[in-house]
């Protein structure tokens, strides 16, 4: 008997790379196939092979394939496993493997759609194909999900991935969902376990991640001949021959001489173009010599081995022992400076000299209005104009506590366009905007694998989307071109502080909870993180972006204080140290 007949498994992103190779190792242990995609060729090859396979081993297994399929669309993914559940299919393993790039550019310059198209893919596709996944699910059966080591933490460190600020946040986010599952998935006995194979040799890291990489290096950097406008443009177009034949190559550089070179006025263009071309070319190879250095053997794993590894995680007695587990712990040594502290220095005497504080708040509970109250009052009270930007979600009656003291407007903060409007009408009334600083709210009671696809939606805007959509209006207030010329930013200045969600309160408090929390603490954690190491370290600005986060992990009430005197340090230093995630109630004594 094969190890795994009569088992079937479902593998999201199966027609190419390493969901193909995974539904491979499974179709030669005799399990029933679900591939899924979103392009129908790759799918139909991959089951071609499949069939080949079970008619090779002799097995009755089938395959099954759903195309047109992307994860992060919630009709088709309901819809996919509402035809299992017709077709009296049990799912015995989930394997999360979809996933895409994402913009690989600096935040300033990421579209924000793209941004969003990545959360949506990585995330909230992880999210609902599991949800989905367990209604069609027994005690005993198994969701594996592929995440990456690039954003795992450690003790007083969060990994930042430079150019990849929506992929980190996803990532993050997704390894504290394994975490969250595993709990909540108890008395249903179903086992939730992440792996994080690291480097694998595969067409998107060679042929997208590291030339797009290599191509933002010197769109920011500098290319002598040309501007960032102009390596951004002729990239978009070269980056596809990418490792191609000689022939192919030359064919494009004249494409683009055409393209480009307006009326061939400039006759050196073509070599231009092919010196870039070179260029990204010898940088991409760097970059990946120099993570296969961080790596203990040097070499990248195989897409085989990946599924080797996936498929023993499967193993009914592995599974039970690795439980709410990342595996690995960690095959790359990526060192990076801490990210996390507890300690701010304290301001006693802060004066905001008639400085313009923007405050928005995306939030319906308590804590988080008496904070934003606290907030607007102290920097009143010390001579600072603040503007506070209510979410449209917002209750009237709160809306009338602070619309009574201060000067309000209830907006929609979801929305890039109004949230520029009524930034750019607050600085031409009241002048420069010197600080934006910017509250999530908290975290609803119920458990993340009861949510509706609606209420998961909502945590994803206030969590992750909406603090994009105020720090990138940020970095447009404090460099206006910075976006497309990047050299704008250097010795900048600016402060963003986004305030997460808290800790949970109260004496005993369930492990369930916990990891409720740091799903969404693990969105912000390697955003904040990823975005202020390019501002420093690539732009080489004094702008920052840091993270504010209240509540310990013993339970006791947050201290407005440590908040406040947060504030007043930022508005008045710029941080030299790489410190961005303050755990504000956490204090080692």
């Amino acid at each position: 008997m094969l190890k795994f007949e009569n088992k079937t498994v479902v593998i999201t992103g199966s027609g190419t790379g390493i969901g193909q190779a995974i539904a491979k190792k499974f179709a030669e242990n005799g399990a029933n196939i679900i591939i899924l995609g979103r392009r129908k060729k790759p799918l139909e090859d991959t089951e071609i092979i499949l069939k080949e396979i079970f008619l090779k081993i002799n097995s009755n297994a089938f395959v099954k394939s759903f195309a047109s399929t992307d994860v992060s669309d919630e009709i088709s993914i309901t819809n996919l496993f509402a035809n299992l559940k017709k077709s009296n299919i049990n799912v015995d393993i989930l394997i999360n493997n979809a996933g895409v790039s994402g913009p690989v550019t600096c935040f300033a310059n990421s579209p924000l759609e793209e941004f969003k198209k990545a959360i949506d893919i990585h995330l909230t596709g992880t999210f609902w194909t599991s949800v989905k996944a367990i209604e069609n699910m027994k005690p005993g059966s198994k969701i594996i999900t592929i995440s990456t080591f690039f954003t795992e933490e450690r003790p007083l460190e969060q990994r930042p991935y430079r150019f990849r600020s929506p992929y980190t946040a996803a990532q993050g986010a997704k390894n504290r969902l394994v975490e969250c599952m595993s709990w909540e998935l108890v008395n249903k006995k179903i086992i939730s376990i992440g792996t994080n194979p690291g480097p694998v040799h595969s067409d998107r890291i060679y042929k997208t991640v590291y030339p797009k990489a290599a191509s933002e290096f010197l769109r920011v950097s500098g290319f002598k001949e040309l501007s960032p406008q102009e390596v951004e443009n002729i990239n978009q177009d070269l980056l596809e021959v990418l490792g191609e034949d000689e022939n192919t190559v030359n064919k494009k550089i004249t494409e683009i001489n055409t393209k480009f070179n307006t009326a061939q006025s400039n006759p050196d263009f073509e070599n231009t173009i092919r010196k870039l071309y070179q260029k990204i070319k010898t940088i991409a190879e760097k970059i990946q010599l120099n993570t296969s250095k961080m790596i203990v053997d040097g070499q990248f794993l195989s897409q085989s081995q990946v599924a080797e590894s996936i498929m023993n995680l499967c193993d009914d007695e592995i599974s039970k022992i690795l439980n709410g587990k990342i595996i690995p712990g960690d095959r790359v040594f990526y060192p990076v400076k801490p990210h996390i502290t507890t300690d701010i220095q304290k301001i006693q005497q802060p004066y905001f000299n008639s400085n313009v504080f923007i405050l928005t708040i995306d939030a319906n509970d308590d804590p988080s209005y008496y904070k934003a109250e606290e907030i607007a009052t102290h920097i009143e009270k010390n001579g600072g104009k603040v503007i506070c930007f209510l979410s449209k979600n917002i209750t009237n009656e709160l809306y009338g506590n602070l619309n009574n003291k201060f000067h309000v407007h209830q907006i929609d903060l979801s929305n890039t366009d109004e949230v520029d409007k009524w930034t750019n009408t607050t600085k031409s009334k009241f002048g420069k905007l010197y600080m934006f600083i910017h509250i999530t709210g908290n975290i609803n009671d119920k458990d993340l694998i009861d949510m509706t696809r609606s209420e998961w939606n909502e945590s994803i805007n206030r969590f992750i989307v909406v603090p994009s959509i105020i720090t990138k209006n940020a970095l447009s207030h404090f460099v206006p071109n910075g976006a497309k010329d990047p050299r704008e930013f250097k010795n900048k200045s600016g402060m963003v502080i986004i305030i997460g969600p808290d800790s949970i309160i109260g004496k005993k408090i369930p492990g369930s909870k916990r990891a409720k929390v740091e799903v969404f603490r693990g969105l912000l954690r390697p955003f904040t993180t990823t975005v202020n190491q390019e501002l420093n370290d690539v732009l080489k600005s004094k702008i920052r972006v840091q993270l504010m986060l209240s509540g310990s992990l013993d339970g006791k009430e947050p201290n407005i204080k440590r908040l406040l005197h947060a504030i007043n340090y930022f508005a008045n230093y710029i941080p030299k140290s790489s410190e961005v995630i303050y755990q504000l109630d956490d204090l080692r004594t």
